[in-house]
């Protein structure tokens, strides 16, 4: 089968495609055609040889980025019995969601309830997952706060502006001009050009900061939080920094990594297929321009998400 692999760290042109042998399955797993796999800032950091993905593969080259896949179970192991062949899945894997097949555990995977296109399901389990912790878990969004978010047009961003919004926050999104209709339709209810320093400057200051940039972005906007306000900080490369920053001002600030965590899979599947949760598909790569997904991702100005196609 083909699969995109990196064989050192680097640019996006260490992304191969190359012909992979059929991993066996074990009893408690699925092999999997990939419909589609969602490409995230996560991947292409972890290719280049940045963060603690890098760290925790480093040893295991050649190896294959992808971490959030949607597909059909063409397989299943002999202890398996939630799913058959034929069924739509997706969820979260630890890596190689960029193949033509893959193998997951069982464990790993959720159906895709039917009124949920398979893009759609493509692209929301980790942007999903990671929207729905900073909110919830990290961030302990109440009804009626404010709740400001930077990069609210991408892919964890735009998420998160609906869900902020469906447990009554007041949003304040961060976004380039051409994006504030969009993050508008969204449910946002204030929206601010960050290019636009007097703007941001003015903003009312908010209980909670998502922060979906990291670095002096980060830094620069903690002086819209309130003095007992928290802030998430979701890029862990900048995380310390920012919350150092943080603390000199007297801000609770956290860093977060995702928990893969099945019941908030069931939970963000179910609002796509009530309609009260969309995922933006701004664009859709063949597996073989899989290096150029990864330049577009790079570029951080990628509106909704961004998915290879298997």
């Amino acid at each position: 089968m083909k699969q995109l692999v990196i064989n050192a760290f680097g640019g996006p042109e260490q992304l191969q495609l190359v012909e992979t042998d059929h991993t066996p399955l074990a009893s408690n797993q699925v092999r999997v055609k990939m419909r589609y796999a969602g490409v995230n800032p996560i991947d292409a950091k972890t290719r280049a040889g940045l963060g603690w993905g890098a760290e925790a593969i480093k040893d295991r080259l050649p190896w294959s980025p992808g971490f959030e896949v949607m597909g059909e179970v063409l397989e299943v192991g002999s202890e398996v019995c939630r799913f058959m062949p034929g069924d739509r899945v997706f969820g979260l894997v630890a890596g190689g969601a960029y193949g033509e097949e893959l193998v997951a555990n069982c464990d790993d995977l959720i159906p895709v309830p039917d009124e949920v296109t398979d893009s759609m399901a493509g692209g929301l389990a980790l942007a999903g997952t990671t929207a729905w912790q900073a909110l919830d878990r990290y961030g302990l969004l109440q009804q009626g706060e404010r709740v400001l978010i930077s990069a609210a047009a991408g892919g964890v961003g735009h998420l998160a502006v609906q869900l902020a919004k469906a447990q009554g926050a007041t949003v304040v999104a961060l976004a380039s001009s051409d994006n504030h209709d969009f993050v508008k339709a969204l449910g946002a209810d204030e929206v601010v050009d960050y290019h636009d320093e007097a703007a941001v400057a003015a903003i009312s200051p908010v209980d909670l900061f998502l922060d979906l940039v990291g670095g002096t972005s980060g830094e620069s906007l903690l002086s819209q939080v309130k003095p007992n306000g928290r802030v998430v900080t979701v890029p862990t490369i900048t995380a310390d920094k920012v919350m150092t920053a943080a603390a000199q001002r007297g801000i609770k600030a956290t860093g977060m990594l995702k928990e893969n965590n099945q019941d908030h899979l069931v939970l963000l599947a179910e609002a796509v297929a009530q309609g009260r949760l969309k995922v933006e598909i701004s664009r859709v790569f063949e597996l073989a321009d899989g290096a150029e997904a990864h330049r577009q991702i790079e570029t951080g100005h990628t509106r909704g998400k961004i998915l290879l196609r298997g």
